[in-house]
């Protein structure tokens, strides 16, 4: 192996502990709270990093954008023509991963993954710009195209059918993880961080620190 070694110039100034007994009951409570400070504070909170797996284990990971929160889990749109739809039908397991360098926290989720009603789908659709409905119609999302050219004919062409917004494709869909287990993650310095896991058991949730 040969190169330079990467090393991290700043130092994580002593900003807020994090605590199992000062943590919420319910980490949605605790989530949705250290998401609304991430929406005060962090460029792009909604992004998660979404890893998935095929049907042989091999796995993969994608940005994607949070769409909605709550006691249900966390819900996600795409298409479930792409890579990460179809490790989802073979494989209904994710992890999710936020990041939020101006915080200096990180949360972590695994759980199951399933469709939501095309009701959902429909609503949150409409709610989207032409525009955006249209780049989304367009794309056959993972697959080659021969050119960035024919994927913005594609989406005019939509749009000059739906310029004011149209229906939802079928293969654009909701996701839902419902997590079994969230880990959220307090820089802290000299490397001594805060780590706080909640996995679900037969009793419901249950919360310890971990190790850095």
């Amino acid at each position: 192996m040969s190169g330079d070694w990467i090393r991290d110039p700043r130092d994580t100034p002593d900003g807020p502990t994090l605590d199992p007994a000062d943590c919420a009951d319910d980490p949605a409570d605790q989530f949705a709270a250290w998401f609304a400070d991430a929406r005060t504070a962090a460029a792009q909170p909604d992004a998660m990093v979404l890893a998935t797996a095929d049907a042989s284990g091999q796995p993969s990971a994608r940005a994607v954008l949070l769409k909605r929160q709550g006691a249900d889990g966390l819900v996600f749109f795409t298409n479930r023509g792409s890579r990460k739809g179809h490790d989802l039908a073979t494989n209904p397991a994710a992890a999710v991963c936020f990041v939020w360098y101006e915080l200096h926290r990180q949360v972590r989720a695994e759980g199951r993954v399933d469709l939501l009603p095309d009701a959902d789908a429909d609503a949150y659709w409409a709610e989207r710009s032409p525009r955006s409905q249209a780049g989304s119609a367009a794309s056959p999302q993972s697959r080659p195209i021969p050119d960035r050219a024919s994927l913005v004919d594609a989406a005019e062409a939509w749009l000059r059918v739906h310029p004011d917004g149209g229906p939802r494709p079928t293969d654009n869909v909701l996701y839902v993880l419902t997590p079994h287990r969230w880990e959220f993650w307090q820089g802290r310095p000299d490397r001594l961080h805060d780590r706080v896991e909640y996995e679900l058991g037969p009793d419901g949730w249950e919360r310890r620190r971990l190790a850095p």
